[in-house]
């Protein structure tokens, strides 16, 4: 039922519109007019407004014959840089970027499987339930648009985003909350070589901190990294002021607790060493999700991964995703493979039958909700 050649045609004009974060009114106008073609009204959010961007949420309710529960079937409209000019090629099987952007496909690839599934059900007059498609702004800048959804116009159940890579029918049911932490470390400035005594480096109290620190894979559900350092003028300066930029990630809120910390601690106990100070800000980010066996959603995954050939694997995941915002509303939500691959680099690439299976599972899966 899923027409090949119209889904890479989709996926094909869609990675080429440019459609950064918090820049994604072309894709939105794009995708605007391609659910009104198939006969559906659109309504777009005000999230725009709210985090600075160009454009909202769009939210689009598909009304369907059976009385089953809803299901939401979400996608996000942003890329990475470098995503401008993006130039996908199709050699066999595989489309790619030309290597000086990413290819876009995170998450183009989720918005053609969900317009491809749309039309199918259209075409063939399949009865469904009401399902909700929803593609938001700025989940690459924090899940900003999924946080600031118009939830009032949600009323799903079930909630299927179409955001990760890994062979069809791996599902991540599992998510950690994530804390991001700002820390400044301060010293006090003094000239490096004529009276370097009278200086506190506050570069040093940093690195004593961090090496200090456990980092990197702490056990099997918690990370932790220090990812940005800024700081200093000069060599010939002892430096005054370090900004760090760090996080920690865990499957559990106590060992994500517990991680944080040790991070505040590190760094306090360096700077208490050496006469500077810390100040050390963390927030959480976004909470964990977690699907058992038992939820009825993973029932209708078993049903759909039959019907379409695939094996289901269920898998936890380091990442975050718009599937962490809508869990905490209530909604029973996982994230699925659309076979996306290296993302986030300029070797992106995604297999087509992978894009062609996704849409079959997605279907399927539509077609397997019921009472």
């Amino acid at each position: 039922m899923i027409n090949k050649e119209r889904l890479v045609r989709e996926f094909t004009e869609l990675v080429q519109i440019d459609s950064l974060t918090l820049q994604e009114r072309q894709m939105a106008d794009a995708l605007k007019q391609k659910l009104e073609s198939m006969g559906f009204s659109v309504y777009e959010d005000d999230a725009g407004r709210k985090i600075g961007g160009n454009a909202g949420n769009l939210i689009c309710t598909v009304k369907g014959s059976k009385d089953v529960p809803v299901v939401m079937l979400m996608a996000h409209m942003d890329t990475v840089v470098p995503g401008k000019g993006k130039k996908p090629l199709i050699s066999g099987d595989i489309i790619k970027s030309d290597g000086t952007t990413v290819l876009g496909g995170d998450d183009a690839a989720g918005i053609a499987c969900i317009l491809e599934a749309l039309r199918v059900i259209k075409e063939n007059n399949l009865e469904h339930g009401d399902i909700q498609v929803v593609f938001t702004v700025a989940e690459e800048g924090g899940l900003l648009g999924s946080k600031n959804l118009d939830y009032s116009r949600i009323n799903a159940r079930y909630g299927i985003v179409l955001d990760d890579g890994g062979p069809i029918g791996t599902v991540a049911v599992k998510a950690p909350s994530q804390n991001r932490m700002d820390i400044v470390v301060k010293g006090k400035a003094s000239h490096a070589g004529v009276e370097p005594e009278k200086g506190i480096s506050a570069i040093q109290i940093a690195a004593e901190a961090i090496a200090g620190m456990k980092l990197g894979r702490i056990d099997e559900e918690t990370t932790a990294n220090i990812g940005v350092i800024h700081g200093g003028q000069a060599t010939n300066i002892i430096c005054d002021k370090v900004e760090i930029k760090a996080e920690a990630r865990s499957l559990k809120q106590d060992k994500l607790e517990t991680q944080t910390r040790h991070m505040k601690d590190c760094f306090e106990k360096a700077a208490a060493k050496y006469g500077g100070t810390v100040e050390f800000d963390s927030r959480l980010e976004y909470a964990a999700f977690s699907v058992e066996e038992k939820d009825d959603i993973i029932k209708i995954l078993e049903t759909a991964s039959e019907k379409a050939g695939i094996s289901l694997k269920l898998v936890a995941t380091g990442g975050g995703s718009d599937t962490n915002i809508i869990s905490q509303k209530g909604i029973q939500a996982v994230n699925i493979s659309v076979g996306m691959d290296k993302v986030h680099s300029v070797e992106e690439q995604i297999s087509i039958e992978d894009m062609v299976k996704a849409t079959e599972f997605l279907v399927e899966i539509i077609m397997s909700i019921d009472k």
